[in-house]
């Protein structure tokens, strides 16, 4: 195979998943890793972070560097899609002939007033790195996977908060009865109040409001509610959905473009049920791993098969000593099987760990 220059934009869980399993799929390709950060920070831990707690980190360029794969630091500010290049802040350009586009997401809460002055979010490392300890009463919007998280690791270790969870509708209401009930049972003996029903339309110095007039006071607010993309693709005239996420066909490729892949929360990607794939790592690595087979079958003059994908687990960390993994079926819908306590803890911590593992950092 003649050596082709292909750039992975983004150093997330698919983009390094994509990247390092170039290296045997695509030999004698020259792989490029783009990012904006040095470090791979695990963003499933990110609610550790915010409570105060220290987490792992890796070297992107040692990381990457030991697989013969080249990393370049920057920006990317647009992509030049008829040159075939990105371009970077400092006025660089990086050439290719294959783009995989991995450029993940961030916070949801631009769009409501005040958030951006007094919320911290709580999506990427970025939004924690000067972010102060909270203190007095802690308002968590979003009773999604990060918000639930988030106020289950805050009450549990910093017990003189008041931790108070904001969100449309009750932690893990999608799962099944026993599984709800654990998750309650837990938070009420950690102490968090939880207010279902909440939508929050302002961030204010003193607290929240919410759509029905009522203030929330807080010394705290943290964001969790919701996730955007980057512009990037769209403004370069990718085809893209509604959210800004490139559309792919069955093989991950741009619709609108075939030399460009789309992996991660940044792909709007078909589930086993027809509805795009949730933005999460255990569905990042799997499409990362499966684009870089596609590049390789494609080099060597072969059709790939379609990406299939099937949802196993939800799995949720409440604190350090407790916590919940639930089976569910092939579209996400919740089946029997549920661990709870100890043993659900044991087991997401693994996950976090097996997940790093695949997107190919050292242990």
């Amino acid at each position: 195979m003649t050596t082709r220059r292909i750039v992975v934009l983004g150093a997330g869980y698919a983009g390094l998943a994509a990247a390092t399993k170039l290296v045997r799929t695509a030999p004698g390709a020259e792989i490029t890793v783009l990012d904006a950060r040095a470090r791979f920070v695990e963003r499933v831990r990110l609610h550790q972070r915010a409570a105060g707690q220290a987490i792992p980190e890796w070297d992107l360029a040692e990381v990457l560097g030991r697989r013969g794969i080249r990393f370049v630091q920057g920006k990317a500010v647009a992509l030049d899609l008829d040159a075939r290049e990105v371009r970077l802040a400092d006025g660089a350009a990086l050439p290719y002939d294959t783009l995989v586009y991995a450029l993940g997401s961030a916070g949801g809460a631009a769009d409501v007033p005040g958030a951006a002055e007094h919320a911290v979010t709580v999506a990427t490392p970025e939004d924690l790195a000067d972010a102060a300890p909270p203190t007095g009463r802690a308002l968590v919007v979003g009773a999604g996977a990060t918000g639930l998280e988030l106020a289950a690791e805050l009450a549990e270790s910093r017990p003189e908060l008041r931790v108070t969870l904001l969100g449309a509708d009750e932690p893990v209401a999608h799962l099944s009865a026993r599984g709800r009930a654990h998750v309650r049972k837990v938070l009420d003996r950690l102490g968090v109040e939880v207010r279902a029903g909440a939508k929050v339309t302002a961030v204010t110095a003193a607290g929240v409001r919410l759509a029905d007039g009522t203030e929330v006071p807080g010394e705290a607010v943290l964001w969790t509610a919701g996730f955007s993309v980057p512009r990037l693709a769209a403004a370069a005239g990718l085809a893209v959905d509604g959210a800004g996420r490139v559309r792919t066909d069955a093989t991950l490729r741009s619709v609108s473009h075939p030399e460009v892949y789309a992996v991660g929360d940044a792909a709007a990607i078909a589930g086993p049920d027809g509805r795009v794939l949730r933005m999460a790592c255990a569905t990042a690595l799997p499409q990362g791993a499966y684009a870089a087979t596609a590049i390789g079958a494609r080099a060597r003059g072969a059709e790939p098969r379609e990406f299939r994908f099937r949802y196993h687990l939800q799995c949720y960390s409440l604190g350090r000593t407790d916590g919940m993994v639930h089976a569910v079926r092939a579209d996400d819908t919740p089946a029997r099987i549920v661990i709870t306590g100890r043993a659900g803890a044991w087991v997401k911590e693994r996950i976090v760990r097996f997940a790093a593992k695949a997107a190919g950092l050292p242990s």
